[in-house]
């Protein structure tokens, strides 16, 4: 490695894709609003929007940025009929004015990281809706789609990855899918079926180590040869 990468993994607390890039021997740091679950110094607390995009990385892969009211299971919340026309229900205790402005937010945090000046950029976030596809920039392309299984985990959770200047993630260890309906596949689907609670949100949006292994392989290596190139 003539140089170690700086990568920047931002809306993660988990650390499981700092340290999977960071095994590579890259200059690797985390950030989001809450600390870092694993206590790394190599974390900062702060709104990704604040600055630390500006600060020179040759990659940036934000993990979890808020995409409730992006993705199209959030629909239901903010329209009913057409395009912001009244919900037929709302969550329990929350307002139209919430979910408006939850939504803003998931598209201000989206597209600054997006546009951010960094020439590699990957985004996970499910497909959106199209209230939020009205609001996107008008490069961004259709989310490359990757199962956890594709990497060794036996799970499914379809998680979307909108990339630009990376290529598309390459399965390593597919797992041989269960039978529909089996106590196997329901444990597939373990993600899906949580029950609510305070740590279902956090739980169902953890990376998948497999897959974040593959991507600092693939990513870190593209970037790598890209930038030995040059």
């Amino acid at each position: 490695m003539s140089r170690p990468l700086r990568i920047l993994i931002g809306c993660e607390t988990s650390g499981i894709a700092r340290r999977a890039f960071t095994a590579l021997g890259h200059d690797v740091w985390s950030c989001d609003i809450l600390p870092a679950e694993d206590g790394s110094n190599r974390h900062h607390v702060c709104d990704i929007r604040d600055g630390i995009l500006e600060e020179g990385w040759d990659l940036l892969a934000v993990l979890h940025p808020p995409c409730t009211r992006l993705c199209r299971s959030g629909r239901q919340w903010m329209s009913g009929a057409g395009k912001w026309t009244e919900p037929k229900r709302l969550p329990k205790g929350r307002t139209l004015e919430d979910m408006k402005a939850e939504f803003e937010e998931g598209v201000s945090i989206f597209t600054a990281c997006w546009s951010a000046p960094i020439e590699r950029v990957a985004i996970e976030n499910p497909e959106m809706n199209d209230l939020a596809k009205d609001r996107m920039p008008e490069d961004l392309p259709a989310p490359h789609m990757a199962q956890p299984f594709w990497f060794g985990h036996p799970e499914y959770k379809n998680t979307g990855w909108y990339l630009r200047g990376l290529p598309a993630l390459t399965e390593t260890d597919r797992l041989p899918e269960p039978e529909r309906g089996t106590d196997e596949w329901k444990r597939w689907n373990r993600v899906h079926r949580m029950p609510p609670g305070p740590e279902r949100a956090r739980l169902r949006s953890r990376s998948f180590p497999g897959m974040m292994t593959a991507a600092a392989h693939q990513w870190g290596g593209y970037a790598l040869a890209q930038e030995t190139a040059a």
